[in-house]
Parts: C-alpha cells; structure tokens; sequence
C-alpha cells in the first residue's frame, strides 16, 4: 500500500491517538446500532495487546460548543461491553483534564475522550487545537474512513504532527476501494440507484469514464427515460435536469460505457406497502401510475450485466425497497451479486446509507466483498475526489 498501516508501527509503551467513528445512534441514552463500534474493536484490540496505550478521539452529533446532550460518555459502556475490558473516560479532550487521565494509564489500557466537536477548532482544523490534541499522544492512527472526506484537525491536522498510520478497519476500506475502483479486474459494472440524480450528478460523470457498464435504478432512472422522451406518468423524476441526463448518456457513448435502464417497470398509484400494483413495459406506463420498482425483464438485464462483470460498484436501491413488495428488484439482483461473490466470480464493493439498509434487508450483506458504512466518505470516494484523512496518510 502507498498508505503506512498499523505494521509500520511499533506501539508498545506507547500513546496511540486513535480516531474512530462512535457517531453511532442512541435511543434512551444506550447504543441504538453497534455496527460502527465492531468495525474498529480489531484495531482497538491489536494496539492494546502490543502494549501500546489507547487514546480514543471522536465527534458525537452536530454541538455548537459544549453540550451534554452530545456528549460521548454514554457511548463508554457499549465500548467496555464489545471490548471485554474497561474503558476510561476523560471529561473533555484536551487541557488537563484529558492529559490528566492520559498520564494514568498504563499500557493495554483504552481512554475515550469527550467529543472533539465541543472545541471550534475541531471542524474548522485550526493547527493550534490540534497541536493540543498532539500533546497527549506519541502516535497517530485513522480508523474512521467515514470521517475522511472532512479536512478536521483529529482527521487531517493530527496527521501532520504526529507519525500518522491507517487502522485495520481504513486499511480495509482502502484496500477495498483501490480493488473496487482504482484497479479494479475488469469488465468493472456500476449499479447506481436512489432517488436523485441531483445528489450524484459527480458520481456518474466520474463513473461513466471508469466503468464499462452502469446501470441506474430507483427515482434517479425515471429522470433518464423522461430526457429521452418515455413517458413516466406521475413517477418521482427531476424533469428540470433532463439536459443534465442527456449529457450523461452522450458521455458514456464517446467512453463506450454501456448505460442500462429499466425496460419494464412495477406500477402503483400510491406508494405504501401492499398497495395494488401491475408491471409495465417501459413504453406502456399509465398516465396516471408511479414507477416504484423495476420489473422481473429489468432484473435480467441487470443480472445479466453482474454476470458479465469482474468486479461490482454498488450504491443505492433500484426501487422503493422499504415498502414491500416495491423491494423485489433489488433482492433479486443484490442476492444474485451475493451468490456471484461467494463462487468467486465477483468482487462486490458497496456502501452508502441506503445501499447498507438494501443489502441488510435483502439478508446479503455479509456475502458482498466489502460493504462500506461510511455514507459521504464512500460517495465522494466514487466521485473520484481526493479525501483530506486518506491523503494524509499516504508514504511521504
């Protein structure tokens, strides 16, 4: 890797800083959703048991200044829970009162510190908080992929003072993303989904030069029949950003990137679960009706793209996945990706908020290659632009 990992690093006797992401979901004050706490306990474990000494810094929510409300606190005893071991808590993250705490630990010991978004100078990288937050440790390790794409001073600043190294659960991402991406087997295939083509106008002109086939599903393909002229009924569509569409698809035929949309779709007139619905060639769509899925003849062609494929980008739903039975085309084609990973005929990177939900309801997301949890960080990462975290770990 260009990037220095954990196995550059000597930690024992040492103070390790180690930014993780414990912006997890809270519902009467415990863990709501663990998923973020298990991806970073190997990287947790592994400094701990070579003797090095765990300084945990993290934000929590959105505070302006100190808030209780916001505090990490809470999120301690989750941490000793999946850890086994005790984990300390320092009331805020600099000053002495964290060093403090810092200065009474001993090695194989873990320290969370309170949200670094108490201190302005957190989101606004200001060089001398995190020269503050540098004080209390001897190195630097990122474990939060999903805080990457942010140029703060615990994800970016901290790395520039201190011996900065990527944790296993970065490592992995990057690994994943560089495999996924970057040098990717081919023929590499994207599956697009969601609502918008608004909030992936990037994306897609950056994936149209990279991959040889993509294919757009969910809210964002009806913006593409309707530039071309198909009639979409009263289907969710930006019909403002049809020129937007049309250069897309332009694009792709001077890249000769095969772009795939829906040839049939599932049709109701009210989006809720259960409602009444038919399915629809394409060119047949009621006046009237809303495309909320697309239909058994679009799952073929997609199926038929993965089967073509050496390696997969996944990022958002084809349909209204969170309403049965509008969730039936992404099934079958996120369990046919599945079933190509585990025969080793695929590599299947994923990741985005609602592509996690999709894969999870569709009871595959541990069969994929890689699905990643972090929500901006992986969509910018796809965008093809460069995140200040990452790139602050690369060999100098």
């Amino acid at each position: 890797m260009s990037f220095r990992t954990l196995d550059d690093a000597d930690v024992k006797g040492k103070r390790v800083l180690l930014r993780v992401d414990l912006n997890v979901p809270m519902e009467d004050g415990r863990v709501a959703d663990a998923t973020r706490i298990e991806r970073i306990l190997p990287t947790i474990r592994e400094i701990a048991e070579k003797g090095g000494r765990v300084v945990l810094i993290a934000h929590f929510g959105r505070p302006k200044g100190r808030d209780s409300k916001e505090s990490l606190k809470p999120v301690v005893s989750a941490l000793s829970e999946h850890l086994g071991q005790p984990v300390a808590f320092a009331e805020d993250c600099i000053g002495e009162a964290a060093a403090e705490v810092v200065r009474a630990m001993k090695d194989g010991d873990i320290l969370l510190l309170e949200n670094t978004r108490f201190h302005a100078g957190e989101e606004k990288n200001d060089p001398a908080f995190a020269k503050e937050l540098a004080k209390l440790g001897d190195f630097y390790v990122n474990d939060a992929f999903s805080a990457a794409h942010r140029a703060h001073a615990s994800t970016e600043g901290l790395a520039r003072i201190l011996p900065a190294y990527a944790g296993r659960a970065m490592q992995a991402e990057i690994e994943a993303l560089t495999k996924g991406l970057e040098a990717p087997a081919r023929p590499l295939v994207a599956v697009v989904g969601g609502a918008k083509v608004s909030t992936k106008i990037d994306l897609l002109e950056n994936l149209i030069g990279k991959v040889d086939a993509l294919v757009v599903g969910g809210g964002m393909a009806n913006t593409f029949l309707n530039a071309i002229d198909i009639g979409i009924g009263r289907s969710l569509a930006e019909k403002d950003l049809a020129a937007t569409a049309q250069r897309i698809m332009d694009r792709a035929r001077e890249t000769n990137c095969a772009i795939i949309l829906p040839v049939d779709a599932v049709v109701a007139n009210e989006l809720k679960a259960g409602a009444p619905h038919h399915t629809y060639g394409i060119d047949a769509i009621p006046s009237d009706g809303m495309i909320l899925d697309i239909g058994s003849q679009s799952v073929d062609r997609v199926n038929a793209a993965i089967n073509d494929a050496a390696t997969l980008v996944w990022n958002g739903p084809l349909g209204a996945f969170e309403h049965a039975p509008f969730d039936q085309g992404t099934v079958a084609a996120a369990r046919h990706a599945a079933e190509r990973t585990q025969q080793g005929k695929l590599v299947s990177v994923a990741g985005g908020g609602d592509t996690v939900a999709a894969l999870n309801h569709a009871g595959v997301a541990g069969e994929f290659t890689y699905v990643s949890t972090a929500g901006g960080a992986f969509l910018e990462w796809l965008e093809g632009k460069a995140l200040p975290g990452v790139e602050a770990l690369r060999k100098r």
